[in-house]
């Protein structure tokens, strides 16, 4: 069995800065997540894509930033269940929170931390025949290795964000990149929006509106061709060596809805100001809750893990005084001694 004051689940950007924020409280965290390394989406579906609003960084990449969380919290010494789900939450005679995972690990703590957005996520698959078939073999719904498309034909279908942001960091990288929306407008940020037509004006996107992939063919070695069915063009074929569906992730919060916490398709309902569920002692930050104002951004989920910590410590230490401190009046022996004395 595992002993610790904060459990958290999810071991993404906002799970690991929940560790810093916790070990400046000298508070121990175990984290658990079912993917196989730390990061959460981060790494797992968009690794080398860069990420704009983080202060102070004018741009990282996912990974990095990933790298950077753990170098933080390295001082602390959070413990991790990697490649395990949580799985029950039972209360024990002692009034901790016991969570058992499918491979059986034991964890206790006073205090629960959600932090796995909403869950694990499958990619949302467009209904086309054969399209399983190929999938690892010319069909991918993430792109973790922008490398792998250099010099390749890719066909990228959708109209949000995730579309917008792939075809415009991969036209310098693939041959060609077809871009093919079902509808006129667009869904993603208004400066992506116009990238994307200029680079379509200049003849270096293929965009295709008011068009779908409506069947794929290959053989054996993987996928050759895509048909498209377009209002302008009709029906015709289209030769390619990748065809990157991205018409969104939906979320699945596995055993979580039966650990009785108030629940809408938003996330988990939280109240303000220190993000507790409506069972005392569980909290969610970041992508797992919602609120009014709610903004989902990993920015916003660092301020909530922040203010989370100190009604935490309360749980864990009721009779003690809480007395923060600014980091840049402790400084680095001050962290370090921190650290220490967990």
């Amino acid at each position: 069995m595992i002993q610790t004051d904060l459990i958290i689940i999810g071991a993404g950007p906002v799970g690991l800065f929940t560790v810093f924020e916790a070990g400046l409280l000298k508070l121990r965290c175990h984290l658990i997540d079912i993917l196989p390394q730390p990061g959460g989406q981060l790494n797992e579906i968009y690794p080398k894509k860069p990420i704009y609003d983080i202060p102070g960084l004018p741009s990282i990449l996912a990974k990095d930033l990933t790298t950077n969380l753990l170098e933080q919290i390295q001082p602390f010494d959070p413990g991790f269940s990697l490649g395990e789900r949580a799985e029950t939450l039972e209360k024990t005679d002692e009034g901790e929170w016991q969570i058992t995972t499918n491979e059986g690990t034991v964890v206790r703590g006073k205090v629960v931390v959600l932090a796995a957005g909403l869950g694990s996520f499958e990619p949302r698959k467009p209904p086309i025949p054969g399209l399983p078939r190929f999938e690892g073999k010319g069909v991918d719904y993430f792109v973790k290795d922008p490398e792998k498309y250099r010099d390749k034909d890719i066909l990228i279908a959708g109209g949000g964000d995730s579309a917008l942001d792939w075809t415009l960091d991969l036209v310098d990288i693939a041959r060609s990149v077809t871009l093919v929306h079902r509808r006129t407008e667009f869904r993603g940020a208004p400066d992506s929006i116009e990238k994307m037509l200029k680079l379509a004006e200049a003849g270096r996107v293929n965009l295709r509106r008011n068009a779908q992939v409506t069947d794929v063919l290959g053989d054996d070695d993987g996928l050759k061709q895509v048909i498209i069915s377009s209002e302008e063009f009709g029906e015709f074929g289209q030769d390619i060596d990748y065809f990157i569906p991205l018409f969104g992730l939906t979320p699945k919060l596995g055993p979580i809805e039966n650990w009785g916490l108030e629940t809408t398709k938003e996330g988990i309902r939280v109240s303000l100001p220190y993000y507790e569920t409506n069972v005392p002692g569980i909290f969610a930050v970041g992508d797992s809750n919602t609120y009014e104002g709610k903004l989902k951004l990993i920015l916003c989920g660092f301020h909530e893990a922040t203010l989370m910590v100190q009604r935490a410590f309360q749980y864990i230490h009721p009779d003690k005084k809480l007395s923060f401190k600014y980091t840049t009046v402790m400084g680095e022996q001050g962290l370090l001694q921190k650290a220490q004395s967990l």
